[in-house]
């Protein structure tokens, strides 16, 4: 079966699949232009973007951004979104995914707008104000929720405050890398996981004109896409599946650490952001678990929940810190974002992207698949 096109806006691709957005460094310009190359919709991750150009920005003597601004710096944010339009070669589409709880959340949204980007994608709190910091481009406005409730508020207030609505909805379920819009309880519970949610929200999109919905956490193969494509979704959303690809921008340690990992590996950690984070259990977390306050100071101040580092010293780490190390390849102090399936990636190995796009809709044998799918569905 041919998949159908996704349509978002101004924006129609040959393949209804987004490539999640994961920072800091796993997803800019080469994976992003790289799945838009295939006619997917390949994302740019705004988060930490100076570890990228740290040419262009101040850094500590252990090579830290300073301050918001240099975390997510204006520039270097803008050069990948302009390099992964160049490696497209004009196909597909390039989103950008914008934390809405990073410090200069406005700025950095503004940033990728001017940069022209296709897309922005944002969730990890309620993008309420979105609309208004890119007001005047022409960029499709994406929010990341994980119920019919949240879709509902959005909704209301983007209409009330701005006119407009969402030109998409990205609903993600529990079992995706990063951090989860759950409960830690809740990330395990029937009702919360993707299959049970996605009904309510597609019934609330067509309430507010058939928003297209994108579903995401835990969707992992072809079958999957199109067990949602025919409950009502108009495309999917992957991340973690593109880590362990050739053009992935993660260092090859973090690839390898992701083709190493067993299920028993993937855990849910509390996080200075605010929600519960889905991490690999590697030395740096090993210690954290067991009792080590791995803090050592704001530098960043990267995301507004922490308050200057006062959250991150509670839980133990500063996330900024821990992605950044990750991303510079140091498996004893970095922390290593995956999703809950991703043990089934020493299955696949390292691929191209167009080999995995080619597995995805259904062109290709994939070797990560059992018999049957594990759903738990409830009335």
């Amino acid at each position: 079966m041919n998949l159908p096109k996704l349509r978002i806006r101004h924006i129609e691709v040959d393949i209804p699949i987004i490539q999640g957005g994961m920072g800091v460094g796993i997803s800019w310009e080469r994976l992003a232009g790289s799945v838009a190359a295939t006619g997917a919709i390949g994302v740019v991750s705004a988060v930490g973007t100076g570890y990228r150009h740290p040419d262009l920005v101040k850094r500590d003597k252990f090579g830290r951004p300073v301050g918001s601004i240099n975390t997510h710096h204006p520039e270097a944010l803008k050069r990948i979104i302009r390099e992964a339009k160049e490696i497209s070669g004009g196909r597909g589409a390039i989103g950008v995914n914008i934390l809405a709880a990073i410090t200069d959340y406005g700025r950095v949204a503004r940033d990728a707008a001017e940069a022209g980007a296709d897309l922005i994608i944002s969730g990890a709190g309620l993008p309420l104000s979105l609309p208004q910091y890119v007001e005047g481009y022409d960029v499709a406005l994406v929010p990341i929720v994980s119920s019919a409730r949240a879709l509902n508020l959005i909704c209301r207030t983007w209409e009330r405050r701005y006119g407009r609505l969402p030109d998409a909805v990205v609903l993600e379920g529990p079992k995706s890398g990063g951090h989860q819009g759950f409960k830690y309880e809740d990330c395990f519970k029937p009702e919360f996981q993707l299959e049970n949610l996605v009904h309510s929200v597609v019934e609330e999109a067509k309430r507010w004109g058939d928003i297209p919905v994108i579903v995401a956490g835990g969707v992992w193969s072809y079958r999957d896409i199109l067990w949602y494509l025919e409950r009502g979704a108009a495309g999917v959303q992957m991340a973690t599946r593109f880590v362990a690809t050739h053009e992935c921008d993660a260092p090859l340690i973090y690839k390898e650490i992701v083709l190493n990992a067993n299920e028993e590996d993937i855990i849910l950690l509390k996080s200075p952001v605010g929600y519960p984070l889905r991490v690999i259990k590697t030395p740096f977390i090993e210690r954290l678990l067991a009792g080590v306050n791995g803090w050592n100071g704001c530098v960043s101040n990267c995301v507004t929940p922490c308050n200057r580092g006062e959250e991150a010293k509670k839980v133990g780490f500063c996330i900024a810190d821990r992605l950044g190390a990750a991303w510079l390849g140091n498996y004893e102090e970095g922390i290593f974002i995956i999703g809950a399936n991703g043990h089934l990636l020493k299955k696949q190995g390292i691929v191209h992207v167009k080999e995995l796009i080619d597995m995805l809709t259904g062109k290709r044998p994939d070797p990560t698949l059992d018999p049957e799918p594990k759903r738990v569905t409830v009335s």
